[in-house]
């Protein structure tokens, strides 16, 4: 699936993509999904890329209490949105604030731009995936083999794990 481009982005290849795991567990990245009428986007630092299923693939992680995951749920695609190191005080307070109650994008200045199709992302990241929904469960208490993996759930509030296809990736130009 082929979108055409804002001038300021070059499409690459996910298999072009490097520093997959410095870049999700310490640059950070922002989850963001919905459509024109509503988005919003999460920061996150758990989740991973790869190969399954014969297709490239990125996996994000999400609570269920958090107001992007009820946007997951609803929409088949949403974008992976990677930053310059500029930008981490804005993923800190994505990471903190909830967009039930306001317009993150707003109060942190960046924008909330849409692909042809309408899956959002945010304008100013240096890399975008866009990805398509292939799977998704819920982390389960019993499957855990490490039991002090179960201290990043005390409130036993597992997160969902969303296997994505990444059809797309956006880099700035």
């Amino acid at each position: 699936m082929e979108h055409s481009l804002p001038t300021h982005w070059t499409a690459i290849s996910p298999y072009e993509i490097d520093h997959t795991v410095r870049r999700i567990g310490k640059d950070w990245m922002l989850i963001c999904a919905g459509d024109r009428e509503h988005a919003n986007a999460m920061t996150a630092s758990w989740g991973c890329m790869g190969e399954l299923w014969n297709k490239p693939v990125c996996v994000g992680f999400i609570r269920p209490q958090r107001h992007t995951y009820t946007l997951t749920e609803s929409h088949d695609r949403l974008s992976f949105a990677f930053f310059d190191e500029d930008y981490r005080s804005a993923l800190r307070y994505f990471g903190t604030k909830s967009g039930r109650d306001e317009d993150k994008f707003a109060a942190t200045g960046l924008t909330c731009a849409y692909r042809e199709d309408g899956v959002p992302y945010p304008a100013q990241a240096r890399m975008v995936l866009f990805c398509r929904k292939l799977y998704t469960d819920v982390l389960r208490k019993d499957a855990f083999l490490d039991p002090a993996l179960l201290a990043h759930y005390k409130a036993e509030d597992f997160h969902r794990m969303y296997v994505c296809e990444i059809e797309e990736v956006w880099v700035r130009a």
